[in-house]
């Protein structure tokens, strides 16, 4: 078949499918009716079941919390290293000390906490509380608490289990070397306590036994440089690795010494690649050739740009009564624009390139969303499809995505579509072309405002202006193809919420993970697939509809510390290898790859699995230590002989 051709049944099928995905009008106005009343009748039902889950987190850590270790454990069963002082490694690390083995935490930063420490103040939890129990000690006070609770329960667990002197803050991991004890496939593994010794930097805290790594999906702010940024944001970041680290204190140093001492100064904080250098570059030559360098520099962009990441350090007054465009579409665009009208911004403008679903604030229909075993698309995925344009997206239709809802990790939240139906945000399918003075050219495929769809020069009022394209490539008449479609979008502010670059793992050996079988192909898809003694939870992932902070960080905890105490229960190479080639064959034809996308109730049966298919596994989830984390205790000399001698007695 033509290219041309499969194109076009290509869009045709998305028009039937957004066509038949579209609800009935007279429904969508009933339901437009029907839920705010039913919101205001489900208020008291709503406080009884937050009631009832305080009641039942005292019943829960009395239940399962761990026993804090002892101030000195005599004998540990073995030695771990955990890389990130985050929510899953403060967990994992408190875990581990509570059953007898030593830790030491590494993180790059002055404090912990991870992503979390460098969140906005405004940001929260997208999902309720009950489904971000990262460790049985925690206490929520809110369904969706803020930034400081969640980062005043981790340090809450990070003192409790005395994890204050095992942690090295300001001590970045930049090499980790590995130093083999015996072959995964070698049946004299059985004799010591991991193949492989790990030291971490330049050794000064001696060998290993294991390592978790954890250092999240989330790394530094990415910066997309776009034609027209100001050339003292590229300045600021072609130094970012030294004088401006995005993470750091001089970045919010520079933003607080220009938005709160001089807030009438137009100033950017921002960064570019050298793709945008180079294209900037050309651009300059161009102009001067032509003897108008000046046309040039009145294409730079003279507002304030600023990360999502940045939005706690603004001035006020930078985003009251202003028009603000955010760039993405992802949670951290859609925080964005609440925060920016929060605080008094007059309108926004979302620029998406990709959509994304956005789901209710309701732990129930999560739950069952989550609770789906495929982990993929299934024929009857479009129920919920259907039910969310109806429920979720009524009055802005337009705004339900093409793709399938288990692709990519969805939005958690209530309030943004209802600033779309209000009409205080506008929302622009399409890519950023460049910056111009005042605003920003976008090639725009739809925009849509107030539920209403709308195309190139309606809808967006005075915010939105055709663009009549100049330069060599222009006909007489000033237009091209190419710039058919383009606008330009009037911004005071512009805000990039493009996210966060996934962190890097180049400080491991890279025979960790060979061709076919690296992140997220690993074994439980968190451990290497060429040394079990490798645990990166919550650092192989790419989507899923779940939870990152819940029961599964001390499961995968406790199946580490399983292979540490007992040989019996270790997998071989072949053996992690074969079972990431089942989940493919599984799951063949899923979009992205079979592990770039799980959900919870997936994850579960992985585990379920682990301890089903191998019977030398099941006295562990008798006792219930794997699930539950009971019946093991520090120095308990029956392990300590396990351990040091590979018997199979307990």
């Amino acid at each position: 078949m033509p290219e041309t051709d499969a194109k076009g049944a290509q869009a045709a099928w998305q028009a039937e499918y957004r066509a038949a995905a579209k609800p009935n009008p007279v429904i969508v106005a009933l339901v437009a009716r029907l839920k705010p009343a039913l919101d205001y009748l489900m208020l008291p039902i709503y406080f009884i079941l937050h009631t009832l889950y305080v009641f039942v987190q005292g019943i829960l850590i009395k239940m399962f919390k761990p026993r804090p270790p002892p101030e000195r454990i005599k004998r540990p069963y073995a030695r771990i290293a955990v890389i990130g002082g985050g929510l899953t490694g403060v967990s994992s690390a408190a875990h581990a000390v509570s059953h007898g083995f030593e830790v030491v935490i590494y993180e790059a930063a002055d404090r912990i906490g991870g992503i979390w420490a460098h969140e906005n103040k405004t940001s929260g939890l997208q999902l309720n509380s009950l489904l971000y129990r990262f460790h049985p000690a925690v206490r929520w006070k809110k369904a969706f608490p803020q930034r400081d609770e969640i980062l005043g329960e981790i340090e809450k667990v990070w003192k409790e289990y005395r994890l204050e002197e095992r942690t090295r803050l300001n001590t970045p991991v930049r090499q980790v070397r590995r130093v083999k004890r015996a072959s995964l496939d070698d049946e004299c593994q059985v004799h010591v306590r991991s193949p492989s010794q790990w030291y971490i930097n330049a050794g000064e805290d001696g060998a290993f036994d294991a390592l978790i790594v954890a250092v999240g999906t989330s790394g530094e702010p990415m910066w997309v440089g776009f034609e027209g940024m100001p050339i003292k944001a590229e300045k600021s970041d072609s130094k970012r690795g030294s004088e401006v680290p995005s993470r750091g204190n001089c970045l919010f140093t520079s933003l607080f010494s220009y938005f709160f001492k001089h807030p009438t100064e137009p100033t950017t904080l921002t960064g570019s690649n050298s793709k945008s250098r180079r294209a900037d570059k050309k651009d300059g030559d161009h102009a001067q050739k032509a003897g108008s360098v000046e046309k040039h520099e009145q294409w730079t962009y003279q507002g304030p740009v600023l990360h999502s990441s940045q939005l706690d350090y603004a001035a006020p007054e930078m985003l009251r009564g202003k028009t603000v465009a955010v760039v993405g579409s992802g949670a951290s665009g859609v925080e964005a624009v609440e925060t920016a009208l929060s605080r008094g911004a007059d309108r926004c403008i979302m620029i998406a390139r990709r959509d994304k679903w956005i789901i209710p604030r309701n732990v129930v229909f999560d739950i069952c969303l989550s609770a789906q075993p495929f982990g993929r698309e299934m024929p009857f995925s479009v129920i919920w499809e259907r039910f969310l344009a109806l429920w979720q997206y009524h009055g802005v239709e337009d705004l339900v995505p093409r793709s399938g809802i288990f692709v990519s990790t969805p939005v958690v939240n209530d309030d943004f579509l209802n600033q779309v139906r209000a009409g205080n945000c506008v929302y622009v399918r399409g890519d950023v072309v460049r910056l111009t003075t005042d605003g920003i050219v976008v090639d725009v495929r739809e925009s849509i405002e107030g539920g209403s769809p709308s195309w190139i020069g309606k809808g967006v009022h005075e915010s939105m202006h055709p663009i009549r394209p100049t330069g060599p490539e222009t006909d007489a008449g000033g237009a091209s193809p190419e710039a058919e479609g383009r606008v330009e979008f009037k911004a005071d502010v512009i805000i990039l919420a493009t996210g966060y670059n996934h962190p890097s793992l180049s400080f491991l050996p890279q025979e960790l993970f060979p061709k076919d079988y690296e992140r997220p192909n690993l074994y439980l898809q968190n451990f290497s697939t060429e040394d079990w003694s490798v645990l990166l939870t919550n650092s192989a992932y790419l989507n899923a509809i779940g939870t990152v902070g819940h029961f599964h960080i001390g499961i995968y905890t406790r199946i580490l510390l399983t292979f540490l105490l007992d040989p019996a229960t270790r997998p071989i190479a072949k053996e992690m290898k074969i079972w990431v080639d089942v989940v493919r064959f599984i799951k063949r034809g899923a979009q992205g790859g079979a592990l770039s996308f799980f959900t919870y109730m997936e994850l579960t049966i992985w585990i379920l699995t682990f301890h089903v298919l191998r019977p030398d596994r099941w006295r562990w989830c008798v006792t219930f230590f794997i699930l539950f984390g009971w019946d093991v205790c520090p120095d308990d000399e029956g392990l300590i002989s396990l351990v040091d001698e590979g018997k199979q007695q307990v």
